[in-house]
């Protein structure tokens, strides 16, 4: 990372932005189109760091010092599940670095088609005493979106082949044809099956994991999925036919090619 771009500035906040900037106007690339480069955008846009040149994907950029957990602070609560509903958010690049040495630790990306009103969060009204106080923001849940939605780039210091982040971009990308409710639907049942396979537990207990997505193909049953009938219920208050959720969601994730059928009940992760 171009380290020395930070001289000028003593806020770390400021440090962290105009060197990830500028190390993302020459690495990152577009994962929705071939464009090996992407295009900074207008000063003061809103939510948007970065956009293709070909396709005119939108992208942010989120860095930080040390690696990223459970959550992601964002801007506006409501302007950010507006745009949930609305199917304008942009793709999230998520990167950390070595404060000391300047240097790319991890790099995930998630799908602006990946993003649920599950894994948004709102936080508590800024107190009297800030500039805005009142407003009301938002934390990502980054445990809420499943690891197929986490898309490794860098791990490690090691950069991930961009075939390989291509085609996993690729296999979610029917997501973005439905509508914002069945999509987190379909999200949130994947990462309850996620859970499963790895014995995390239920999705809001679930903690992100940066390394490949895809794991071996493991086996599950109907009956598992439904004995986290409660905890999709939770994120679902309004639907009152969770296991009818459930059974039409593994269909949609076996259309995906993300779930495969065994037999009656049985299902295994592909």
């Amino acid at each position: 990372m171009p380290g020395d771009l930070a001289a000028p500035y003593k806020s770390r906040s400021q440090r962290t932005r105009v060197v990830s900037e500028a190390w993302g106007e020459n690495n990152l690339y577009c994962p929705s189109c071939a464009s090996q480069r992407l295009d900074r955008a207008a000063p003061n846009t809103e939510a948007v760091d970065f956009s293709c040149p070909d396709c005119s994907s939108p992208f942010q950029l989120k860095s930080q010092s040390h690696r990223f957990t459970a959550r992601v602070m964002d801007a506006g609560y409501d302007a950010m599940c507006r745009a949930v509903k609305g199917g304008r958010t942009p793709n999230l690049f998520a990167l950390s670095y070595d404060p000391e040495r300047w240097r790319v630790l991890d790099l995930f990306l998630v799908p602006r088609f990946v993003f649920s009103l599950s894994c948004i969060e709102r936080r508590n009204p800024l107190s009297p005493a800030a500039r805005r106080h009142g407003h009301v923001l938002c934390n990502i849940l980054l445990g809420n979106i499943p690891p197929d939605g986490r898309i490794p780039m860098v791990t490690g210091g090691k950069p991930v082949s961009s075939d390989c982040v291509r085609t996993q971009y690729a296999r979610l990308r029917p997501l973005a044809e439905m509508k914002h409710d069945a999509r987190g639907w379909t999200l949130d049942v994947l990462n309850v099956v996620r859970g499963i396979a790895s014995g995390r537990g239920t999705p809001r207990r679930a903690r992100p994991t940066l390394g490949t997505p895809w794991c071996a193909p493991t086996s599950f049953t109907l009956a598992e999925v439904y004995a986290q009938e409660a905890a999709l219920a939770r994120l679902h208050p309004e639907n009152l036919h969770v296991r009818d959720k459930i059974r039409q969601q593994l269909q949609r994730l076996r259309d995906l090619g993300v779930v495969g059928f065994v037999a009656r009940g049985q299902y295994r992760l592909v």
